[in-house]
């Protein structure tokens, strides 16, 4: 028999996110997830995927994968301690570390686990985080375990980052502090200050940490947030995933080499979790190799961004303030938003409405993800269902 307890509060608590708007249906997608996707049998233009530069589908990456596991095997059989590092993973790390310009590299089995690797195997119960109040889940659960004092900053406000790094450097308090900001905010596609934020990290000896999830293929030229502004050697961490634009799966931290070494004696998910399987590491480094050799996805992905933009704003849509291509269209309310998605759906669009707790209350949205692999004749479509829907639930 099971507890009556969880029982009770598992009805409850369903029940009320039902009855919120914030209980987020699970859709199975029939189909390659590419630009356009099958969904209970029926084709969607697909807006919802991190796919950025339409690698995870790319000939070049699946002829790469297909090889390894022939070679290979499926599997990289232990814990990267052990004997689970293959050739595979280091020719994936060093083509990772010149990709970003540091010295080295560490890969990890997906983006979350970097974060929850990295932060607490150098920060602890003696330091203090400094984090921007829009910092993704997996830094804020990263953060947590390192059992830092965590002291939160307002979005991109470098007033308040300079009077709160001041404060703690003077307090005494700590041994270490370190700065963590994402390279792109997910939400909004607005962009970290990194000018602003290096100059107040030399200037009170802060540690320097940033997520580059949604910049990495996007930004600077494709190698990032740090690189787009030249500061590969100011900042300490470079996180990555191998799961958004690279189009594969799993993470990375870039950084010194003392660093890497550090990390892969300390960092629990290295250490205790089994390597990224050998088609995974191949087709990841053939997706890096691919971005060096060519910016030609990347400018793509951007002209695809502009013109989804342009079209939905031009209708009256509220886009927000974003600086790359994720596009919002900002609805508020979580019901108004969840009803606006589901009608999108049914007209042939899968763009996923995005609530809280992911978002403030009321600042629901459906967020747009316009990757390389899109045509000009599918984004016009979108954009013409979004005036049919925008227009029948008085949005615009």
């Amino acid at each position: 028999m099971s507890s009556q307890t969880l029982d009770q509060f598992l009805t409850e608590n369903l029940h009320q996110l039902r009855d919120q708007g914030l209980y987020n249906e699970i859709e199975t997608v029939e189909s390659a997830n590419g630009p356009i996707i099958t969904l209970n049998g029926k084709k969607q233009i697909n807006l919802s995927s991190n796919n950025y530069l339409g690698l995870a589908t790319d000939e070049r990456l699946k002829r790469a994968a297909i090889d390894a596991v022939k070679e290979w095997g499926v599997g990289a059989g232990a814990v990267r301690t052990i004997n689970g590092t293959l050739t595979l993973h280091d020719k994936l790390e060093e083509k990772l570390a010149e990709f970003k310009g540091t010295e080295a590299a560490i890969s990890y089995q997906s983006g979350f686990n970097c974060n929850m690797a990295a932060i607490s195997a150098v920060m602890d119960k003696n330091d203090a985080i400094l984090s921007d109040e829009l910092n993704h889940a997996s830094i804020i659960d990263g953060c947590r375990l390192s059992k830092a004092k965590i002291i939160r900053v307002n979005h991109s406000d470098m007033v308040d980052l300079r009077k709160k790094a001041k404060e703690a450097k003077e307090s005494g308090q700590f041994n270490k502090i370190m700065v963590i900001t994402d390279g792109v905010f997910s939400m909004d596609g607005d962009i970290a200050k990194l000018p602003e934020i290096i100059e107040i990290a030399e200037e009170f000896d802060l540690i320097t940490y940033v997520d580059d999830a949604h910049g990495s293929g996007v930004l600077g030229k494709g190698a990032g947030t740090v690189k787009h502004f030249g500061l590969q050697d100011k900042v300490d961490f470079q996180i990555g995933t191998l799961s958004k634009a690279i189009g594969v799966v799993g993470g990375y931290v870039a950084g010194k080499k003392e660093l890497i070494d550090w990390l892969k004696v300390r960092s629990r998910p290295f250490l205790f979790s089994t390597a990224v399987t050998p088609a995974d590491a191949t087709a990841a480094t053939k997706a890096i190799e691919i971005l060096m050799e060519s910016t030609e996805l990347n400018e793509r992905l951007w002209e695809n961004g502009d013109y989804l933009k342009k079209g939905l704003s031009n209708l009256g849509f509220n886009i927000g303030h974003s600086e790359t291509p994720i596009t919002p269209v900002i609805i508020g309310e979580e019901k108004t938003t969840q009803t606006f998605s589901k009608r999108l759906y049914e007209e042939g669009v899968y763009a996923k409405s995005i609530v809280f707790p992911t978002v403030p209350k009321g600042t629901g949205r459906v967020r747009n993800m316009p990757t390389a692999a899109h045509t000009k004749e599918m984004l016009d479509e979108a954009i013409s269902i979004y005036e049919k829907v925008g227009k029948e639930l008085g949005i615009i």
